[in-house]
């Protein structure tokens, strides 16, 4: 149906529209109602629940929290509760683990003092001590469209809710219900990495104008049960190395919390070159290293999920406001790369936005440009926390695994003694999409069998996302040119979308008879919307759109 023959949209007016009930959106709705207990606060989620589609590592520096909350700590239902106790950094090799000395560690990498949690339980957490303050939270509803004052299109003034019902063929259904639209004096976006909204800003306002190329990773984890007498409660271990080769950029992470529960993944850095890489049957191998197994064997596999994560840092941080609004959290970019954290700095962000909007609705003022939030935060928390480590990735990413996180580490130390860079500020060179070499170029990856211990295929570990979407809706991955789809992602690069999917959503089947050929395949419903196809795609033909809101994983504590 034409969007002209769709009957119209009912409308609600608010001070504040925030997109997405991350740490930063929560963050931004609960510091308004602090500071203007009267203002109209609406936070809209396209999970199914606040936290749903959370996924995080996650040591959690509290920074955030403490200024949001100072007596958080004694909440008897704070989420918080496993403090760092034994924090150890390790190299891979195929068959054993060197433990680096802590006392080489940049100190800004130490973990003491932060926490081990599921940032989706922090963020149902704040969620009910922002609807006690009286902010409006609204899951189940996916932010669809950006709203544009029909008199001055400069201007944001809030955003529209997708529709529900629509079938396959585009044609309403039976169950079908218009979207909503939320207007507002100033909407906030807080859609995470990758946002469909935010996006769609960067580039309407040219927001990226004069920074470097946002870079991106893919965040792989499981959660599992293990047998007591292998838990470790507080004990946080990184490690890099082995299985990536040291081309190729990532690390990993096993995060002992509270119940016997250990949290294990996998970060692949998305501007990887050879197209026959695949991030999770790297994560598989990775569980298999003696140093993982050991803990995991005996153990119980109960979550899986997986989540494109910010990685360009300082250089990278568009301009973040425009007429009407501004993006806050990972939508900004604000992941402290090799802290392997980013949600103080959502809440920090969230904060700061909130603080600027308050002032400027306090003024009367309304969809202008908040410039207090832009101008305050490289010398916020945030611009101290980013500027320390902005060459640790141009770094890596420049001279490899070994040379580039020794000259990070060292650049790090600089910094931390001494307040400058022996290199500047670097640059990151090409976006991720453009990486790929073709397939004939690179080697070939031999991945082996999953052992169904430790170790196991995509559409079992998917089953433990509780991933589902309704199954009569358009597929909300588009692809704008099937052709060029056929003729370069597959005949040049070998089809790597199959691959970088860490849920089995794409598939090139190949076709044999007369026409022969290879045939595309979109498994919609497996998406876990980690929006990797919409950054690693060579030809950025692949659009990662909301579907229906409520649809995706359900993370239960992610």
């Amino acid at each position: 149906m034409d969007a002209a023959e769709m009957p119209a949209r009912e409308a609600m007016e608010f001070d504040v529209v925030i997109v997405g009930a991350g740490p930063a959106g929560l963050a931004a709705a609960i510091r308004l109602k602090q500071l203007a207990e009267d203002l109209a606060v609406v936070v809209v989620e396209k999970g199914s629940e606040v936290g749903a589609h959370i996924l995080s590592g996650a040591v959690i520096d509290p920074v955030g929290l403490d200024r949001l909350f100072p007596d958080w700590r004694e909440d008897p239902d704070a989420p918080l509760k496993t403090p760092v106790t034994d924090d150890r950094f390790y190299f891979l090799g195929p068959a054993g683990a060197l433990r680096l000395p802590n006392a080489l560690m940049p100190p800004l990498m130490n973990n003491h003092g932060a926490y081990i949690g599921s940032l989706g339980n922090v963020c149902r957490w704040l969620a009910a001590k922002a609807e006690a303050l009286g902010v409006e939270i609204y899951p189940g509803f996916a932010a669809a469209e950006v709203l544009y004052d029909e008199a001055d299109p400069s201007k944001v003034v809030g955003i529209a809710t997708g529709d529900m019902g629509i079938g396959r063929d585009s044609e309403i259904t039976d169950r079908f219900t218009r979207g909503m639209e939320l207007r507002a004096k100033y909407t906030l976006f807080a859609e995470g990495a990758r946002g469909q909204l935010s996006k769609q800003l960067i580039a309407r306002y040219d927001l990226g104008a004069g920074r470097e190329p946002q870079k991106f990773g893919i965040g792989l984890k499981e959660l599992w049960t293990v047998p007591p007498e292998k838990h470790r409660p507080g004990l946080v271990q990184h490690s890099f190395g082995w299985p990536l080769d040291r081309a190729t950029g990532g690390g990993s992470f096993l995060y002992h919390m509270e119940d016997n529960q250990v949290m294990v993944g996998f970060v692949v850095h998305l501007n990887y070159a050879n197209p026959w890489i695949a991030p999770f049957e790297e994560f598989q191998r990775f569980k298999t290293h003696p140093l993982v197994r050991g803990t995991l064997e005996g153990g119980k596999r109960i979550s899986y999920g997986a989540r494109a994560i910010t990685e360009g840092g300082f250089q990278s941080v568009p301009k973040l406001v425009f007429p009407g609004g501004a993006l806050v959290g990972c939508a900004a970019g604000f992941v402290n790369v090799p802290r392997i954290k980013g949600s103080h700095n959502a809440v920090l962000s969230g904060m700061l936005a909130a603080e600027d909007a308050a002032k400027a609705l306090a003024a009367g003022r309304a969809h202008d440009v908040l410039e207090g939030y832009e101008a305050g935060w490289r010398g916020s928390d945030i611009g101290r926390d980013l500027w320390k480590v902005r060459n640790a990735k141009p770094l890596w990413s420049k001279f490899g695994t070994y040379v580039g996180i020794a000259l990070g580490g060292l650049d790090m130390w600089t910094n931390t003694l001494f307040g400058f860079s022996l290199f500047g500020t670097l640059g990151h060179g090409k976006p991720d999409h453009a990486t790929l070499a073709p397939a004939d170029k690179a080697k070939r990856i031999d991945y082996p069998r999953p052992d169904g211990v430790v170790s196991f295929d995509r559409l079992s570990s998917v089953f433990l996302s509780n991933t589902n979407h309704e199954e009569d809706q358009p597929i909300h991955l588009k692809v704008a040119d099937p052709a060029l789809q056929k003729a370069s992602e597959h005949d040049v690069y070998g089809g790597p979308s199959a691959r970088y999917c860490p849920a089995g959503v794409y598939e090139w089947v190949e076709e044999g008879g007369a026409s022969g050929g290879a045939r595309y395949v979109i498994n919609a419903q497996n998406c876990v919307h980690c929006k990797t196809c919409d950054i690693k795609d060579p030809n950025q033909n692949i659009t990662w759109v909301a579907p229906e809101g409520g649809g995706g994983p359900n993370y239960p504590n992610m």
